[in-house]
């Protein structure tokens, strides 16, 4: 199983939160790994850190709910600054893939 890349978590969870509605922290994380078909696997010390530096930076905003087990659960949703975060975010998850691509492409013709 895969971590996920250094750099990415940010990207995963404001697409999740656009895409899905609001989550709770659980919720996010059992999403992303739906979405990877389990190739990769998040836990409480990945996926909280995030979305308390996803809130700080205004990206998305939390409030208590009732999560489907009747527990108290904070649900995350994407803000309007957050959707102008992901557009960025997503910009450069393409330019660094490219540039990677482009780089092992040109290293693969060295042999």
């Amino acid at each position: 199983m895969a971590e996920v890349p250094y750099g990415t978590l940010d990207l995963l969870v404001l697409k999740t939160l656009d895409s899905m509605g609001p989550l709770h922290g659980f919720g996010i994380a059992r999403r992303i790994e739906q979405v990877a078909e389990n190739l990769v696997r998040l836990n409480q010390g990945s996926i909280y850190p995030a979305l308390v530096r996803l809130e700080q930076n205004g990206w998305i905003q939390a409030q208590w709910g009732t999560s489907e087990l009747g527990r108290k659960a904070r649900y995350y949703s994407i803000t309007p600054r957050g959707r102008k975060q992901l557009t960025t975010e997503i910009d450069n998850w393409e330019r660094a893939t490219a540039f990677v691509a482009r780089f092992l492409q040109a290293s693969g013709d060295s042999k």
